[in-house]
């Protein structure tokens, strides 16, 4: 998520924290490690993970340790990291939600046609030609192209699922994020797609969902993917272009499709897949030696039976 520059003090004092580094340092975004650039803030609470903060393209760390400040960084200094950020998002993002049927400032492009109960957040902007159905919410600040066909029930911008664990309960990490359908998309009846938390997550150009599928937050789809009914992917996945998932197919998080990739029908996929090549099973392997693994399996039974016998 954006934000309008400030100044590393500035944003230390409020969430009354320390800062390290120069009090003129800039932030101008709020993110989470996997999709941060420069001028980004993000959090970091875990030892195991504070090189990766550290080193990443984030200018501006949130951490709950004392630690050397790199060279061109930031430090904010807090007791609890993930409270912090939150109180961050609330300052700079939360202003309530829109009780109305279509907010003031969405806007809508010529020739689209929007059926009833379709519910409309702040910020948003549909294109031209659109078909939007019945039933469909379309959350904060998404952005919709041009020729996108999206069927009844459909939800564009549910909060992400980011859960930190306490002691007694899962405390959420709040969503900010935006979801991005480029032109010529369709996406098929309860379908679901999750915004970023700080970032996007888009669909690109032309990729058709089918029924009933699901996508996690800061995921990024190419152009002119397929799914079928029922593909569930996981949060921060990177879908190439081209690439098929048949039904019920599961995606794991944090894994890379390569272009071109087919995944048969029931895989789940635990791992990144190179590009160009047909996978099956679960885990998903590559489809023609999954095949072969199977046949050998159902010798097994005989093979078994003949080594009694001698």
């Amino acid at each position: 998520m954006k934000i309008p520059a400030h100044k590393l003090s500035e944003i230390a004092a409020i969430i009354n924290a320390k800062f390290v580094g120069d009090a003129n340092h800039q932030v101008t975004g709020l993110n989470e490690v996997h999709r941060v650039e420069n001028g980004d803030l993000m959090f970091v609470d875990h030892p195991k993970y504070y090189d990766k903060a550290l080193n990443s393209a984030a200018t501006t760390i949130l951490i709950n340790k004392d630690v050397e400040c790199p060279e061109g960084k930031g430090l904010i200094i807090s007791d609890d990291p993930f409270r912090d950020f939150n109180a961050l998002v609330r300052h700079f993002e939360l202003k309530g939600h829109s009780l109305v049927q279509h907010a003031p400032d969405a806007k809508i492009g010529k020739d689209t046609i929007i059926y009833p109960n379709v519910y409309i957040g702040r910020d948003v902007t549909i294109g031209d030609n659109c078909v939007i159905k019945a039933g469909t919410f379309i959350g904060d600040h998404t952005v919709i192209g041009n020729n996108v066909i999206v069927h009844p029930n459909v939800v564009l911008g549910g909060e992400a699922f980011y859960y930190k664990r306490r002691a007694d309960y899962f405390d959420k990490l709040l969503t900010c994020g935006r979801v991005i359908i480029a032109d010529d998309v369709e996406i098929g009846a309860g379908c679901t797609v999750d915004r970023g938390v700080t970032a996007d997550t888009i669909i690109g150009r032309g990729t058709k969902l089918d029924n009933l599928c699901h996508i996690g937050h800061d995921t990024v789809i190419g152009e002119m993917c397929l799914f079928a009914a029922g593909v569930a992917i996981a949060g921060v996945t990177t879908i190439e272009d081209r690439v098929t998932l048949w039904g019920r197919v599961s995606v794991t998080s944090d894994v890379v499709l390569g272009k071109g990739c087919v995944v048969l029908a029931t895989s789940a996929v635990s791992k990144s897949l190179e590009a160009g090549k047909t996978y099956f099973g679960a885990p998903a392997e590559e489809a023609r030696g999954k095949w072969r693994e199977l046949a050998a399996i159902r010798q097994l039974p005989d093979l078994i039976s003949e080594m009694r016998k001698s």
